[in-house]
């Protein structure tokens, strides 16, 4: 078996959202290939009801997918199709946005005042641009947790892992969304489909990533600054891990253990233009969403 090396490592960015929400982002409005077919991520993390309150109101989306996923407090949401809802602690949603769909999510603290989720984008290839918009809402009890004979849990919110099959299902992307706790001082190994692109996000205690470029259990993070590579422990919080190709990633957690998201999906290797929540194949096809935002048109009877 191959370990994915770690080719980059970095850490989330404080940045303003929606009608004034503090977040954190991984990554978005960059390269899009560098993550293909994922286009942004966003830790929501709060602890100051003024920090999120203002939420996200009214906003379109066209020719992607989202799904967020609530740790703690709500999040109630509501659409042009007339769906309506709220995403309590350890719910899913997953929304396909499609030819285009107006919709507002607005965060609620739990009873300490505390926010807390994440949301990832994900693109949609040239044929289902421009899909039938839908909903996938999942409880967490819903969602499968395996919990190993050395600690390590587990939830399976997309995919297949380790026998188990997460109940949000039909995604284009055919991502694996897997929510892992390691405990202090477990080292262990997570295998990866070859062809995925992958990325761990680190968000509780701390630990270190295997490198392909050093032999097995040298756990080490890679640098490259212009010739020269350079080598230090990785540990912390609201840390991205981009991976290589491979067919696993293996971490060692430290004192505290850590808990990390681990996402990968295939590739669309399409063109991008993209635009704030819009994104679509071509120059003319964005423009096209624009003028239908600005006629009346964006929303298209089902």
């Amino acid at each position: 078996m191959s370990i994915r090396p770690v080719i980059e490592t970095r850490t989330a960015r404080p940045t303003l959202e929606g009608a004034g929400v503090k977040l954190h982002r991984a990554f978005g409005f960059q390269d899009p290939s560098e993550l293909d077919p994922f286009l942004l991520f966003d830790d929501f993390r709060n602890e100051r009801p003024e920090d999120y309150m203002r939420g996200f109101p009214w906003h379109p989306h066209r020719g992607i997918e989202t799904i967020t996923y609530v740790l703690a407090g709500t999040v109630e949401h509501g659409d042009s199709l007339g769906n309506t809802g709220r995403l309590g602690s350890g719910d899913v949603q997953w929304m396909t946005a499609g030819s285009g769909i107006m919709h507002q999510e607005m965060p609620q603290g739990n009873a300490k005042g505390q926010m807390h989720g994440f949301q990832l984008w994900a693109n949609l290839p040239s044929h289902l641009k421009m899909t039938t918009p839908r909903y996938q809402d999942v409880k967490g009890a819903d969602i499968s947790e395996i919990v190993d004979d050395d600690g390590t849990r587990v939830r399976v919110i997309v995919g297949e892992f380790w026998g188990k099959k997460g109940p949000v299902d039909g995604i284009a992307a055919e991502p694996q969304y897997l929510d892992i706790f390691v405990p202090a001082g477990v080292k262990k190994t997570f295998k990866i489909d070859t062809y995925r692109r992958a990325f761990a996000y680190v968000f509780e205690g701390s630990g270190r990533f295997a490198d392909a470029s050093r032999p097995t259990g040298v756990l080490l993070e890679k640098e490259v600054m212009g010739q020269e590579v350079h080598m230090r422990d990785l540990s912390g919080d609201r840390t991205l891990i981009r991976f290589g190709t491979g067919e696993e990633v293996t971490v060692q957690a430290g004192d505290e253990g850590i808990r990390f998201l681990l996402i990968s999906g295939a590739p669309i290797e399409e063109p991008v233009a993209w635009h704030g929540p819009i994104v679509m194949n071509t120059k003319a096809e964005l423009m096209q969403a624009m003028a239908d935002l600005r006629n009346g048109t964006f929303i298209r009877p089902a």
